[in-house]
């Protein structure tokens, strides 16, 4: 199984490389896809990872649609992706993703990360955000979102940057995983 690398890995400080147009559905890119859905398969807690978190400096991320399942609200997102763990969930893929559009307002949200084991803090985000990507047979789209799954394509593309959210985050607390319910 592929290791998540934690905040101290100078590869999270990176800006990922773009994934050439001829490489978009190549075995190596595949192969990244693959591991990227195996890692975050194996977090009960996490909804999207990109690939700098595993190792792979290249832009690219996932995103797990339980996240459609879940609560913008921190406190009950967690009682539910106890439940939400218990199935499985197919992927959205994100390669060279650019967000196209981002909403003026903005709100606190409350964040963790995969790469940044069990701090949390809350990150002023858009509330709505347009992003256009390519997906895994190479082909173009765009997509818009709202509450989480925008939070969740912000943070994500921060990876793509090298930026953490503890990077940006107010009300930096530390949870252990018991205090999490997980």
């Amino acid at each position: 199984m592929p290791t998540i690398i934690q905040k101290d890995n100078a590869l999270l400080r990176e800006k990922a490389a773009e994934v050439p147009d001829g490489q978009l559905t190549s075995p190596r890119i595949a192969k990244i896809i693959k591991e990227l859905k195996v890692a975050l398969s194996s977090q009960e807690d996490g909804v999207a990872i990109a690939a700098p978190q595993i190792g792979e400096s290249v832009r690219i991320f996932v995103v797990s649609e339980k996240v459609f399942e879940l609560s913008d609200k921190v406190e009950d997102r967690r009682k539910q992706q106890k439940k939400a763990s218990q199935r499985a969930f197919k992927y959205l893929i994100f390669i060279n993703p650019t967000i196209t559009k981002l909403s003026r307002q903005k709100k606190l949200m409350e964040e963790g990360c995969l790469s940044v084991r069990w701090l949390y803090g809350k990150v002023k985000r858009s509330t709505k955000v347009s992003i256009r990507a390519y997906d895994e047979q190479g082909k173009p789209f765009e997509r818009g979102a709202s509450g989480l799954l925008a939070q969740v394509f912000q943070h994500e593309t921060d990876h793509l940057d090298g930026v953490l959210f503890i990077d940006k985050a107010v009300d930096l607390h530390e949870m252990n995983p018991q205090e999490i319910d997980l």
